[in-house]
């Protein structure tokens, strides 16, 4: 079984694939200062709940957060006896190459996601990848990743929006039931959800006028189903893109 980790700047999320399907996904916060007994600690206890016998002889890592992946190594090595791959890394090949200005080294959990959404829809693609940040990442007709978007995430500007204005409350964000809100939760709610709303179609807008060609429009992460409520913004939503483009990249270098 491969065990797939994608560690964002917010939350981890642990896959085990069994080389046809994903059997289960956990998620935790992500804290650096968490050290490999911990995480096994916290996933066998999990594991144990749905009475999976674990086989893992391999490990895949994504990390945005470079100061977790060491931890991540040991916990591979220790309770798995494997060395995992670490996607950006020298010795993790990708399917093809991203083509970005020299000297730059695209984000892991970007380089998941162009492989997944090649291997799934060919090339000539934008996943929208709503985390901590929101990316558009933009996938060339050979699934080469070739840059995109990034702009701030949901949460993050509702929390910067509280902080920043002592008289205006923290709320989750929601679809309004109209636009003009009548009270605050209500204005904040419509400004969040019909701005990013605007966003995401402004910036679809123009990366398709720039590229030049048709292209697929891939929704991911927790909250792209709520936007996809809002308009058509997405010809599809797949929540485990992330992780799919995980075992993509780690087939590769097994057959390499």
């Amino acid at each position: 079984m491969l065990l797939a980790i994608d560690c964002g700047n917010t939350n981890t999320v642990f896959s085990i694939w069994d080389g046809q399907k994903f059997l289960c996904t956990l998620r935790t916060s992500t804290h650096h200062a968490r050290t490999a007994d911990a995480y096994f600690t916290w996933f066998s206890t999990l594991i144990s709940h749905y009475q999976i016998e674990l086989d893992i002889t391999e490990v895949i890592i994504s990390s945005t957060v470079p100061r977790v992946v060491f931890n991540l190594r040991v916990f591979a090595d220790k309770f798995f006896g494997c060395r995992p791959l670490v996607v950006g890394k020298p010795d993790c090949k990708l399917p093809v190459a991203p083509r970005v200005d020299h000297g730059v080294q695209p984000g892991p959990d970007r380089l998941a996601n162009a492989a997944g959404a090649y291997d799934r829809h060919g090339g000539n693609v934008v996943v929208v990848d709503f985390g901590t940040a929101t990316n558009f990442d933009v996938v060339d007709n050979d699934g080469a990743y070739i840059g995109g978007v990034i702009s701030p995430g949901v949460n993050l500007s509702l929390e910067a929006l509280s902080a920043g204005a002592a008289a205006l409350p923290h709320v989750d964000i929601s679809q309004p039931t109209k636009v003009i809100g009548t009270n605050t939760v209500g204005c904040i709610q419509s400004g969040v959800f019909w701005g990013y709303t605007g966003l995401i179609e402004g910036i679809i807008s123009r990366i398709k006028s720039e590229y030049g060609a048709p292209m697929k429009v891939i929704g991911t992460g927790g909250l792209a189903p709520l936007f996809e409520k809002g308009d058509h913004l997405f010809d599809m939503i797949e929540e485990d893109l992330t992780m799919h483009g995980l075992t993509v990249i780690h087939t590769y270098n097994k057959e390499s």
